[in-house]
């Protein structure tokens, strides 16, 4: 199937990373959609253009945050792939050099000690290092079943972010160094370590996915997050990479793989 064929569909308040994807997108023959997420959602006012393109002959994606990509992947029949939400806190400690757990938060507000929490897979809770539970979001505002990855605190010296299709790096970079956005290569060592946590857990990810890593300042490598990869920044990638990945973790759900199926948002 031809590029020429396909549809991308971004929100009109465009990120750097998503107007590299659009200028890429567009480079590379597809259609480019800006829409918010009521004009595509269903509704006496959806575009033609959204009523048809669900099909398998103009297969639409999107590249979006998970608030509009809640709403706008129903409505196009699009299936968002990410990663189980307990993935990083089942990796072997040898991936991730701190105990990290996945909990209700109901049980994450008897913490009793500093701990960096996070969403697992979206923004829904601050990924910050808390003093102790009760500086978390309280059940009025939460419910207390919500999972929320509980992890020890390290400080990573430089964060690379990998592009993972197909078992594979497909491309990476340099995104922070010193807590810094700091952009440049992967380097040797990175790309090693992914294909270390690839061939430990890549099983355990569906084809299309983001792994971001770290190195401390002791030279310890670690897994730092997974991210679904039609919600990720680019930074410094190859764009054209990076698209290949975003098509894949954001497509027609008639398309989906076996393996994939069990990824689904």
């Amino acid at each position: 199937m031809t590029y020429a064929s396909r549809t991308l569909v971004i929100p009109p308040q465009l990120t750097s990373s998503a107007r590299k994807l659009r200028t890429t997108a567009l480079r590379r023959g597809l259609r480019v959609v800006e829409a918010t997420a009521s004009a595509v959602s269903e509704g006496p006012g959806r575009p033609e253009w959204a009523a048809s393109a669900g099909g398998g002959a103009h297969p639409v994606h999107l590249h979006a945050g998970p608030s509009f990509a809640d709403v706008v992947a129903p409505a196009l029949g699009i299936a968002l792939l990410e990663a189980p939400a307990d993935w990083l806190a089942r990796l072997p400690r040898a991936l991730t050099q701190r105990e990290i757990r996945a909990m209700p938060i109901g049980e994450a507000y008897r913490l009793r000690r500093p701990a960096f929490v996070k969403s697992p897979n979206d923004k829904g809770i601050p990924a910050l290092v808390y003093a102790d539970g009760s500086r978390l979001p309280g059940p009025d505002a939460v419910d207390p079943s919500t999972v929320v990855l509980v992890s020890d605190v390290m400080t990573f010296g430089v964060e690379y972010r990998l592009f993972l299709l197909d078992g594979a790096v497909h491309t990476a970079g340099q995104y922070a160094e010193a807590g810094r956005l700091r952009l440049g290569p992967p380097g040797l060592a990175a790309l090693a370590f992914g294909r270390e946590v690839l061939a430990a857990a890549g099983d355990r990810l569906p084809s299309a996915i983001v792994v971001d890593i770290g190195r401390d300042d002791d030279g310890r490598w670690a897994v730092i997050e997974a991210n679904a990869a039609w919600a990720s920044g680019c930074y410094g990638v190859d764009p054209d990479r990076a698209l290949d990945t975003v098509l894949r973790a954001a497509g027609p759900a008639t398309a989906l793989s076996p393996h994939d199926r069990a990824f689904v948002r």
